[in-house]
């Protein structure tokens, strides 16, 4: 419930940045504006982006005569989530690691590599597996495209300053500095409160994982398995596409330090500390 409801302010939040930048640099038009082609733009992503993220990662197929025990396992978690059943895909990488995609339940893929199977028990496969269809049940693709719609709205709104901040008699912008600032600042302050809705909604997945399963401890300790081999074995598919990082159960890109500010997911440590809380009896 705490993250259903940090999810809900941070959307407010970022909301109403827009909404102060709008105003701020020119009102309706430039809103109106950057709100339409970050829309078009996102648009597309959401729903074609489960083809791409699939083709980008080279990710196959299975089913219940090519992966019997892999398939089984995520029909059986599906139906205990009352989920229509995902696709399901394999990604021949070492590197340990799973994610989910699809508009909605109805159009839902979930897929690991070979790493991430061959590493994990099955006990703590299939906690994996429940965090990925936590998230399809949340609809968490529908809440980081509307996030990114605004983020990249703010950002264009801030680049369109030039042209929609109030001028003078003169036709020279009335508050420059003003301007110059919100084109610099705003796109950090709406990237920072996006990186905060991923992070929100990835401890949401984590405890509606641990429901469907039935078994917190199991995906604490997957968490803690894939943090320690993936630090060795580079993922190759996503250094090459970046952007599909945060998708990822444990980002494969993730730094330290003030890295964390912007990163997409929350630290391992934490996630499994909340995960040992549910599994004794006291999680929030």
């Amino acid at each position: 419930m705490f993250n259903l409801m940090k999810t809900a302010i941070l959307m407010a939040a970022i909301t109403a940045l827009f909404m102060a930048i709008g105003s701020l640099l020119g009102g309706q038009q430039g809103m109106m504006l950057a709100l339409v082609v970050a829309l078009g733009m996102n648009f597309f992503s959401y729903w074609f982006s489960d083809k791409m993220v699939l083709k980008m990662y080279n990710a196959r197929e299975v089913d219940a005569s090519t992966a019997p025990q892999f398939y089984a396992m995520v029909q059986e978690l599906a139906a205990k989530a009352q989920l229509p059943m995902p696709k399901v895909y394999i990604i021949d990488e070492n590197a340990p690691n799973a994610f989910a995609t699809g508009r909605n339940p109805e159009h839902a893929a979930v897929a690991a590599t070979t790493g991430i199977m061959r590493v994990l028990s099955e006990r703590e496969l299939r906690g994996v597996m429940a965090h990925e269809l936590a998230h399809v049940k949340h609809r968490d693709i529908l809440i980081s495209t509307v996030s990114a719609t605004m983020a990249g709205a703010i950002s264009m709104l801030a680049n369109f300053a030039m042209f929609f901040s109030p001028r003078d008699s003169e036709g020279r912008p009335a508050n420059p500095i003003v301007g110059l600032l919100v084109a610099i600042l705003a796109p950090i302050a709406a990237s920072l409160i996006q990186m905060a809705i991923s992070r929100a909604r990835e401890f949401e997945a984590d405890r509606g994982g641990a429901e469907i399963s039935g078994d917190p401890r199991a995906l604490a300790s997957a968490l803690d398995k894939i943090q320690r081999y993936a630090q060795g074995i580079p993922m190759q598919a996503a250094e090459r596409h970046p952007e599909t990082a945060q998708m990822m159960i444990m980002n494969p890109l993730s730094g330290g330090g003030l890295k964390g500010l912007f990163s997409t997911h929350p630290a391992t440590e934490e996630r499994i500390a909340r995960l040992m809380a549910l599994a004794n009896g006291n999680g929030r």
